[in-house]
């Protein structure tokens, strides 16, 4: 359960054929910071958000960006193949690509055409000699 101080983050997932993207966006926030972790289906994002430098100078007439612990977890629509998982961090949005598991990914199923014309010919023509 996240506490009342943790930090929200908006995120966006969607599905290609291939597999499962999840962004992040985190300003501010440096990549060494930022935990990644799969369990049970579940995607984990969390991490840390720190305040560069403080001066006891500085008058605020407003103090809307908010530092410290951040995480979220979301229940991943299909089931993915984590250890394969990339993740890459730009302009302050964070992308995870998750390849779909196997069973998971849509098979299109090749149909064979049989050479069956003589056979069917042959066995018809033999009923008919009987």
């Amino acid at each position: 359960a996240a506490e009342m101080n943790e930090l929200t983050f908006p995120i966006d997932v969607s599905e290609s054929e291939n597999e499962i993207v999840v962004k992040a966006v985190l300003p501010g926030v440096k990549p060494d910071d930022v935990d990644i972790s799969v369990s049970e289906g579940v995607l984990t994002i969390k991490g840390q958000s720190r305040l560069e430098q403080k001066t006891e100078k500085e008058n605020y007439y407003r103090k809307e960006i908010r530092y410290g612990a951040f995480s979220r977890s979301i229940a991943l629509p299909t089931h993915v193949e984590h250890e394969r998982a990339e993740a890459e961090f730009a302009d302050g949005i964070l992308t995870v690509l998750l390849p779909k598991a196997e069973e998971v990914k849509p098979k299109s199923i090749k149909i064979r055409a049989r050479e069956a014309q003589g056979e069917l010919v042959g066995s018809a023509g033999g009923n008919n000699q009987s």
